[in-house]
């Protein structure tokens, strides 16, 4: 639903504007604040949303906590909406796990794959949905057909031969779009997230229509080190083309950020060409003679699902260090002292950050949405924004890794200029984890020998990402007009490269 600007997105947004607030205004240790945003964030007496207004303030309570990097409330005992709330003042604050949550009473309880008849069933003479079925599930009453749940197995033949497109399967919407299998339902029919399989892609909280599923974060947390004496540098990704609307142009982004208290900023496509560099030098020394392939590494979602369901072949994705890693590393060397957050689409970069190696690097990662709540908090009119520098020093190979196939076109460019008899790189390459997933049994299989593997986890790329705003069509053209201003085309011609190595080493 990314690009369409809902009901579910407007409370969002509100709900981390409010929280953005409160972190700007915060000074005296008091935060029972709190209390209002709900208040605020659904005024008034009559529900508009759900059933109950007591309900839709409930539900804002509680991605008020999540937007605060809390943990949910057990709603089986009594416990205070500031429980635990003097904990996210600390700038240090990291993710505790879980990061993608269920708010449970906000679940819908939707069918798990069930298969139904519309109400444009026509009771039909030939009824080929009865005589296609398998398990003799479906028959006639009252001129029109039935199924036997006890009876269905949901194979779907009756929907392909309706001629009246009268039968559908119904599925939850959270756990269609998982491609680790990690949604099921409770006992109360709610969705449930199993938390071994899940990798926080974040696909279950964008596609779910009645926001009741929510990540942490650390807005609060990033605005206390902005007010502090630390320095805090914006690490942009290169998905943030279109993300905040037309009237912000790429010339207006650092005056943006520095409004919102940033010292500046700096795009992670110069660190993807530093990826770009370290993979291809890594391609190049271990397949094949060390590796049979070997896949990319800067999507966390896709290398840990990988690690999960395919643990013997966890040295076959690549080590470089990703692409928000290294340019976290390079602000930490050209001002010391400073403290970095990665502005970008991705919940699993969340996770990703808060590994004990990394925590070094990157001190705090929110997504487009989260920082639209925060210009809405400084009141930030992008039309009325100064044009100044546009961010410029990456490659547009590097700015072109937020577009699947991106990453591998990068590194077969620069294998090319680099290594120039090397011979051919085979490429493939899948978006989505459930492509992912068959890409990497094919690979197991020895289907993909020789050949260096791009796994993306979003549908589209880091475009698609959980935490972008935008539709994914218009942000995959911008960023390509993007890439045709670039003054450095590969990653290859980087004036950065001289600095791998010492940021490898850290």
């Amino acid at each position: 639903m990314r690009g369409i600007y809902t009901s579910v997105t407007d409370i969002k947004k509100r709900v981390y504007a409010e929280v953005a607030k409160l972190s700007y205004e915060y000074e005296d240790g008091n935060l029972k604040q709190m209390e209002e945003i709900p208040y605020r964030v659904i005024p008034g007496e009559v529900s508009k949303y759900r059933e109950s207004v007591f309900l839709e303030r409930a539900i804002v309570r509680e991605q008020m906590r999540l937007a605060m990097g809390l943990n949910l409330r057990a709603f089986s005992e009594h416990a205070p909406v500031l429980q635990g709330a003097e904990e996210c003042v600390m700038p240090e604050k990291y993710y505790q796990p879980p990061l993608i949550n269920i708010i449970k009473f906000a679940c819908h309880k939707c069918p798990d794959k069930e298969v139904r008849i519309t109400d444009s069933c026509q009771g039909c003479l030939a009824h080929p949905c009865k005589e296609v079925c398998p398990r003799g599930a479906i028959t006639f009453e009252g001129g029109r057909s039935t199924i036997d749940k006890n009876k269905c197995v949901g194979c779907g033949k009756c929907i392909k031969v309706c001629p009246y497109n009268a039968i559908m399967k119904m599925e939850r919407p959270c756990a269609k779009v998982c491609g680790m299998k990690a949604i099921k339902s409770d006992e109360y029919g709610r969705a449930d997230i199993n938390y071994d399989l899940c990798v926080s892609c974040g696909m279950c909280l964008a596609h779910c229509p009645f926001g009741a599923i929510a990540d942490k974060a650390q807005i609060f947390q990033l605005i206390q080190a902005i007010k502090s004496d630390t320095p805090v540098y914006a690490a942009i990704a290169p998905a943030v083309s279109n993300q905040f609307g037309k009237g912000m142009t790429p010339g207006k982004l650092r005056t943006a950020f520095k409004k919102l208290g940033f010292e500046d900023i700096l795009e992670v496509a110069i660190g993807a060409d530093l990826c770009t560099i370290s993979e291809a030098r890594d391609f190049v020394n271990e397949v094949p003679e060390k590796l049979k392939f070997m896949g990319t590494s800067c999507c966390p979602a896709w290398a840990a699902m990988a690690k999960k369901l395919y643990p013997e072949l966890k040295d076959n994705i690549s080590m470089a260090l990703t692409p928000m890693v290294l340019t976290g590393r390079l602000l930490k060397k050209m001002h010391p002292g400073c403290k970095v957050a990665f502005i970008g689409p991705c919940a699993a970069k969340k996770l990703e950050a808060s590994r004990r190696t990394i925590r070094s690097d990157i001190d705090f990662v929110l997504t487009f949405e989260e920082v639209m709540g925060m210009f809405e908090a400084k009141e930030v009119d992008f039309d009325d924004l100064e044009e100044t520098e546009v961010m410029h020093g990456a490659s547009a190979d590097g700015r072109g890794f937020a577009v699947s196939g991106g990453v591998a076109e990068a590194v077969v460019n620069c294998i090319k200029e680099m290594y120039p008899d090397f011979g051919e790189v085979k490429v493939e390459r899948a978006d989505g984890l459930d492509n992912c997933r068959k890409m990497l049994a094919l690979a197991k299989a020895g289907k993909y020998d020789g050949y260096l593997l791009e796994g993306m986890a979003c549908p589209g790329g880091c475009i698609a990402g959980a935490g972008t705003l935008a539709p994914v069509d218009s942000t995959a053209k911008d960023i390509s007009d993007h890439k045709k201003v670039s003054t450095i085309k590969h990653a290859y011609d980087s004036d950065y490269q001289t600095m791998l190595d010492i940021l490898e080493e850290k």
